[in-house]
């Protein structure tokens, strides 16, 4: 559905409303994607769907109801699921207002009419490339490329009535070979900005470079982290950015804004319009969504609300509403790290001695007031000595602090977008002069 169409669907399901204040959204999906592994495409799979998502509001209470089945007896029934439940939920009396009307500015490139139109062939020709880069450096590939559009609408019987349109595409390779392999990757709401071919080079260079790997020792080191490594780091620190989690005291935020979390050279914001991840410039309520620096030079600047948090904590709502009502408070959904003044190479060429490290594995949080994670290393890690890379090295466990492996860090010049199931994040590559690693690999 379009969005004229999303809109009118919507209106027609908030004539049924009954309750006090009554929210409709429309989401609308059409994805697909293909696979690639060993020489031969094996998987091609397409969604369609679209789902009517209500939310009743009586006397304080707040029901929720979806369908996706959209005659009129459906819609009705799901509009009259949501009051039903709404009167047996608990009252909540700080249950805010519903944001009313709005203006919302468009976005740039957010959608991308090649990317919506991309056809199975046109997957299957970028994972072909893919495969003879394979076959041409005898490596074998696994991985995918994926195309798809999505739609929003929300409405409300405050007013609040806003539309939103996304493409996105991606492509995700590993080069395997018998002892190593290499990982690449694109991102970007314009299908024809991915080059699969040079992804493919990329990720079988990692892995011809890293054959024969060689055990380092564990310990505090230095590390270069490419962007899809450091990009995935620096998403563990999105849900402190929440004002549920700095109210309930499991964000660093907690301990207050104004205050040096990280050194100078960290500016992270939460911005929608950033135009290699150009996203809703509202919420899931249709609140207007700030772009916000989150951390500015090092210093904890503000963090993120919706309705019900900017109510209780009696702040600005910033329009970082979620579902509602949900378990996991507003969300910065738009990660941006800011870039630095030195390329690439030259972190390298700076480099005494360290680790290169493409990619990351399994991340998972150790103490998360600490921001403490753990996880390991993965296609494509690399010595670094006097300025060279020099050769690959087993893969390696590390336990670390984000925040203090941020105080003391380079950025290069160069953003890149990176993102997985779940995160999208826009990052340089980055310099950290120390970060632990507690044990090696075989591998």
């Amino acid at each position: 559905m379009d969005k004229a169409a999303r809109e009118q669907l919507a209106r027609h399901v908030l004539a049924y409303a009954e309750g006090d204040r009554t929210e409709v959204g429309v989401y609308s999906e059409n994805g697909a994607l293909t696979r690639f592994t060993h020489g031969m495409l094996h998987q091609s799979v397409a969604s369609q769907d679209l789902t009517v998502r209500v939310r009743a509001i009586v006397d304080q209470r707040s029901g929720v109801s979806q369908t996706n089945v959209l005659d009129d007896k459906s819609l009705h029934d799901a509009m009259q699921r949501a009051i039903a439940l709404a009167k047996l939920a608990p009252k909540d009396p700080r249950q805010p207002a519903l944001p009313g009307a709005a203006r919302y500015g468009p976005i740039d490139g957010a959608y991308v009419p090649e990317t919506a139109q991309a056809t199975a062939h046109r997957r299957a020709v970028a994972a072909g490339e893919v495969l003879a880069v394979a076959e041409s450096h005898e490596l074998w590939a696994a991985g995918f490329v994926s195309t798809g559009e999505n739609g929003f609408t929300v409405v409300n019987t405050d007013g609040a009535n806003a539309s939103f349109d996304g493409t996105d595409a991606a492509i995700n390779v590993k080069m395997n070979g018998t002892d190593s392999s290499g990982y690449g990757e694109g991102f970007s709401p314009d299908v024809g900005a991915i080059d699969a071919a040079e992804v493919a080079r990329t990720s079988a260079l990692k892995a011809m470079s890293s054959r024969e790997p060689r055990a380092v020792e564990p310990g505090e080191w230095t590390v270069i982290l490419e962007p899809a490594a450091f990009a995935e780091l620096v998403s563990y620190l999105g849900e402190h950015f929440s004002a549920q989690s700095v109210d309930e005291g499991s964000s660093f935020l907690s301990d207050g804004l104004e205050r040096t979390y990280t050194g100078e050279t960290i500016t992270i914001c939460d911005d929608f319009a950033n135009s290699f991840a150009p996203g809703m410039p509202f919420d899931y309520e249709g609140a207007p969504t700030a772009r916000l620096p989150l951390i500015e030079h090092g210093v904890g600047k503000a963090f993120v609300t919706d309705s019900y948090w900017a109510a209780k904590l009696g702040r600005a709502n910033t329009g970082h509403a979620l579902p509602a009502p949900n378990a996991h408070g507003p969300q910065a959904r738009n990660l941006v790290v800011d870039s630095g003044s030195k390329s690439s190479d030259q972190l390298i060429a700076e480099t005494k001695r360290g680790l290169l490290i493409t990619r990351f594995w399994y991340i998972r949080t150790v103490d998360q007031k600490q921001t403490i994670v753990t996880g390991m290393t993965r296609d494509g890690t690399f010595l670094i000595e006097d300025g060279k890379v020099k050769h690959g090295v087993h893969n390696m466990r590390f336990n670390q602090s984000i925040l203090d492996a941020l105080r003391d860090c380079e950025l290069s010049n160069v953003q890149v977008r990176s993102a997985s199931y779940a995160h999208s994040v826009v990052a340089p590559t980055a310099k950290l002069a120390r970060f632990r690693f507690t044990s090696g690999t075989t591998f």
